[in-house]
């Protein structure tokens, strides 16, 4: 199966002509996917691959009713899935690809997308931080353009915790949240999170022995746990106070809550968080080149940068400034809820405390060793 390869492996399994076939277990993780429209012609669709939300019409009706096309979204959560929809595709399936940045990697060695020129894209509306972010270029050349970012610490029951109990992922194992904390359904983040916890800096480069106490530290957390669930049933159990706590989860998770005025809200813990990035790129395969162009601009501009935001599904940070300005003249408490207003203090800050780590793919050990332990900690 695809989501076992480790990144050479997957690299030589995928080229431009050909993907091979997975097994309908690997995929049996995906979120169900919009269906093409029936009536509309081919050239009328453009076809993207990503995490649930990109395609929802507050984001894309914008660029539709510009160029006269449908975006359909076909929908994954976690990297493994969206590898595993790849692997399982004919070429020419997507048009376009949202990965988290750390699998672009995986991607490009895979010639699965297509090098960008950044002068076509407006990088330099970035904020400097995210104009050659690590994973999205090989060298001096960039094969995807960051639409989103976040923090994840730990979400929490704000009605139940304080803001002091959860300045650290110790409180995970204290008698208060036995049964209490929820887990969000992709070894990545959780455990990542619980390598901060062990005071692995970075926690993704860690040896044997480091990881075998990973594994440890994990298993030991089991009798608290609630429940474990992917994306749906991460609001559910937090909306239902069936979850005091979830680690690997942040404000994407906490700000849709809030809107239903749900007591939650999220911590980065002095042990330290990592930060999810999301990029776009274009399919290698794809027929529709130019047009998957011209989304991936809009994609990358003030505007779509803005609807990316605030889109329903869930919320981030995003990385361009100027679309920082217009989502602060359109949507101001959004501005404000993001942490985005450019005369107060907002998210660019958090890098300056030297807390977050941009969250990567294990170093020493395989994807396979990660997601064999989180199996084992689902099935204790």
């Amino acid at each position: 199966m695809l989501e076992s390869l480790s990144p050479g492996r997957f690299a030589a399994a995928i080229s431009r002509r050909k993907m091979l076939q997975g097994t309908a277990a690997t995929v049996g993780g995906v979120v169900a996917a919009s269906a093409l429209p029936r009536s509309g012609r081919a050239d009328d669709v453009l076809t993207l691959l990503s995490w649930p939300g990109y395609a929802d019409p507050a984001v894309v009706e914008p660029f539709e009713k510009a160029n006269g096309v449908k975006v359909v979204g076909k929908e994954y959560t976690g990297g493994d899935n969206m590898l595993a929809l790849l692997n399982s595709s004919p070429p020419g399936t997507f048009d376009l690809v949202l990965s988290d940045a750390e699998y672009v990697a995986m991607l490009r060695q895979a010639n699965a997308l297509d090098p960008l020129d950044p002068a076509d894209y407006g990088i330099d509306q970035f904020w400097p931080e995210f104009q050659k972010f690590p994973g999205l270029w090989d060298g001096d050349k960039m094969f995807a353009v960051m639409t989103s970012f976040g923090y994840l610490g730990m979400t929490y029951n704000s009605d139940k915790m304080s803001r002091e109990e959860m300045k650290s992922y110790k409180i995970m194992w204290d008698g208060k949240v036995k049964g209490k904390v929820g887990m969000y359904d992709w070894y990545l983040p959780p455990m990542l999170c619980l390598s901060l916890a062990n005071g692995n800096k970075p926690p993704y480069d860690i040896t044997n022995d480091q990881f075998g106490k990973l594994k440890d530290t994990l298993f030991s957390l089991k009798p608290q746990v609630a429940g474990i669930g992917a994306f749906a049933q991460s609001f559910s159990m937090l909306s239902q106070a069936e979850a005091w706590i979830m680690p690997g989860t942040g404000a994407w998770l906490t700000l849709m809550l809030k809107k239903d005025n749900v007591p939650v809200d999220d911590i980065v813990p002095d042990e330290g968080g990592l930060q999810w990035s999301e990029a776009m790129g274009i399919a290698s395969s794809s027929a529709k080149k130019d047009l998957a162009k011209k989304f991936l601009q809009y994609m990358a501009s003030p505007e779509g940068q803005m609807r990316v935001a605030i889109k329903p599904a869930y919320s981030g940070s995003i990385p361009n400034k100027e679309a920082w300005v217009l989502l602060n003249k359109e949507h101001p408490d959004w501005a404000k809820l993001l942490l985005h207003q450019l005369d107060q203090p907002n998210v660019m800050d958090e890098y300056k405390e030297g807390k977050i780590f941009i969250r990567d793919l294990p170093k020493q050990q395989s994807l396979t060793d990660w997601n064999d332990a989180f199996t084992q900690f689902k099935n204790l």
